[in-house]
């Protein structure tokens, strides 16, 4: 044997000796304890997981050593279950679910931020409520939610608080995030919906709908929720995060890259990298919606340190079990994994 081939053994010896390893040609650091991770997600062609997309569409995942199984499910509970269940490693889903597990005694932490505004929106149909004047004329209605239990239906709930009423007063439906959430308002199968771009935009074009509740902006979610809220996160157990560091940083990564691509992005980019079906038939309406919630979008993937704050005093506004309970925030969440990626993606 040559004393080049002696040279690139000596070399690749020390990399991995020194914690580094190669994937399709390109040197990664540390290596990865689980290279295929499962993510559950809850209506992935909703904007409030573009990120998750993008990172996986440019294969910013497979530049970090990954390979990435996404399953996608009707609404955010569902995706949880996934992880509950065993079915899934990690969750693209609301931080508010950190929260609740906890009270419930299972530890689950957020560890990459999506959105720093819910982008929900709360909605009355034009066509069974024409008459409608507050919430107290949502007693005793249907209300549509993406699935039961997930963050939209928690969204719902507080601004039913906010106007005096309990979740028991109104009935909610799941009715999915696409063309089964359109078909289910337009049809008068729901009084109200609470739901997410690009569905609300399409039901708002057509006049379907009455907005009664907004959190596509910023200043539109701290005028409902009263300081920022925290939105869509990459979430997975605390035994996840212990046994698989490098497997979290190397997500976390991807994400982080993905929110720095879409801070640059124009509108025709985000047409060219996400799915056809994401469209909904309207290219024109998935760009004006893309437009609205742009700014919900995270910079940088950090969770404010308010945002705990504003999630766990909304989630106990109607569940008094919830306002017993003694949270401890800081194990809901950890910005350490972000911080390593935004020095590494600047």
């Amino acid at each position: 044997m040559n004393k080049t081939f002696w040279k690139q053994f000596a070399i690749a010896l020390a990399l991995f000796l020194a914690g580094y390893f190669t994937f399709n040609g390109k040197l990664f650091a540390q290596t990865l304890e689980k290279p295929k991770v499962s993510i559950a997600v809850g209506g992935k062609n909703l904007f409030y997981y573009l990120p998750l997309t993008v990172a996986e569409q440019l294969g910013y995942f497979k530049d970090e050593g990954l390979q990435v199984e996404i399953s996608d499910f009707a609404g955010g509970a569902k995706a949880l279950q996934a992880l509950v269940g065993g079915s899934a490693d990690v969750v693209s889903g609301a931080y508010e679910h950190t929260i609740n597990m906890q009270a419930k005694g299972q530890s689950i932490t957020a560890f990459v931020l999506q959105g720093r505004a819910p982008q929900i929106v709360l909605a009355v149909s034009n066509k069974t409520m024409p008459n409608y004047k507050s919430i107290a004329d949502l007693k005793g209605k249907k209300i549509g939610v993406t699935a039961p239990g997930s963050s939209t239906n928690m969204m719902a709930n507080f601004v039913l608080a906010k106007g005096g009423l309990k979740p028991t007063d109104v009935s909610f439906i799941g009715v999915g995030t696409s063309a089964g959430a359109l078909a289910a308002m337009r049809s008068g199968q729901i009084d109200a919906i609470a739901n997410l771009d690009p569905v609300v935009t399409m039901l708002q074009q057509k006049n379907d709908v009455r907005v009664i509740a907004d959190t596509r902006t910023l200043k539109d979610t701290n005028d409902v929720f009263g300081g920022p809220m925290p939105a869509a996160t990459l979430y997975t157990t605390d035994a996840f995060l212990k046994k698989n560091p490098n497997t979290a940083q190397a997500l976390t990564n991807a994400m982080v890259r993905a929110l720095k691509w879409l801070q640059k992005a124009g509108p025709s980019d985000i047409i060219k990298v996400v799915p056809e079906s994401y469209l909904l038939g309207d290219r024109a309406l998935y760009i004006d919606a893309f437009m609205k919630v742009r700014e919900a979008i995270s910079p940088d993937g950090m969770i404010p340190d308010a945002g705990p704050k504003t999630a766990l005093k909304t989630l106990q506004a109607f569940d008094p079990e919830l306002a017993s309970k003694n949270i401890d925030l800081a194990k809901t969440y950890t910005n350490e994994l972000v911080k390593k990626a935004n020095a590494k993606y600047k």
